[in-house]
């Protein structure tokens, strides 16, 4: 497998002192095209993701796959594990940990810094790394991440797997103030595909997701749902994916 270690994402703390954990890096079969950071599970780290990677039919696209740091989580009672952030019940009034949302999308930030100029660059994600990738989506368009502090990032492509939208609340509002925020909203390409037998995070909590960015100007979501499908991901799944990032990121070798 033609991954190694970024030391880049290595060593790193975020604002409360959580480390974050080792970077694994798939390299492009091909012409160089575009730069993806892909972001683990609860409990999950960067070597399974980028083995998933690894896997996918793309050979324009280079992976960054992190890990999370070793925290705490509320949802597990205080029993700690690699998490973009904590995350207690998953509910339309459950309560968002900004902070631990900002550290992490700044640290994914940073890792597609260095990236060539002439490179399209992404965030994808499952589950609780969808979550930060669709936060992530939200800082682009309004150009900072919660603290006011700048988004340094061009994306151009945003995919969640069995995930939410941290913030959902108040995005609508937010974009609607800006019109630069409306301008790139309405330009990012976002995929967000969701088991309707998912017990792990619900179904209407994907749906919800997708309808709240269409809503806020997020014009290019697409929304696919898979019937009878859990907190897990299939072939047919990832199948789509590929199609997706080969299609809206114009990649070669499509046919």
């Amino acid at each position: 497998m033609s991954y190694s270690h970024q030391s880049m994402g290595s060593g790193s703390r975020n604002a409360r002192g959580y480390e974050f954990g080792r970077t694994y890096v798939v390299r492009p079969k091909g012409k160089h095209q575009a730069t993806l950071v892909w972001l683990h599970g609860l409990g999950d780290n960067g070597s399974s993701s980028s083995q998933l990677m690894e896997s996918l039919h793309l050979p324009n696209i280079k992976w960054i796959c992190p890990t999370a740091p070793t925290r705490p989580v509320s949802s597990l009672g205080g029993f700690t594990c690699t998490a973009w952030f904590d995350v207690g019940e998953i509910s339309e009034d459950g309560h968002d940990d900004m902070e631990g949302l900002d550290a992490s999308a700044s640290h994914i930030a940073n890792l597609l810094c260095s990236e060539p100029a002439d490179v399209k660059l992404g965030i994808g994600g499952f589950s609780m790394g969808a979550a930060i990738s669709l936060y992530s989506a939200t800082c682009y368009a309004l150009g900072r991440y919660g603290t006011g502090h700048a988004y340094p990032i061009n994306l151009r492509a945003v995919v969640g797997l069995s995930g939410w939208l941290p913030g959902w609340k108040s995005i609508r509002n937010k974009i609607e103030c800006s019109y630069e925020a409306a301008r790139c909203a309405s330009s990012l390409q976002i995929i967000l595909t969701h088991g309707t037998a998912d017990d792990v995070v619900p179904y209407r909590f994907g749906e919800k997701s997708a309808q709240t960015l269409g809503m806020a100007g997020f014009r290019q979501t697409v929304f696919k749902p898979y019937q009878g499908l859990g907190h897990y991901t299939v072939p047919k799944e990832m199948d789509e994916v590929v199609h997706w990032l080969t299609t809206r990121l114009g990649l070669e070798g499509s046919r």
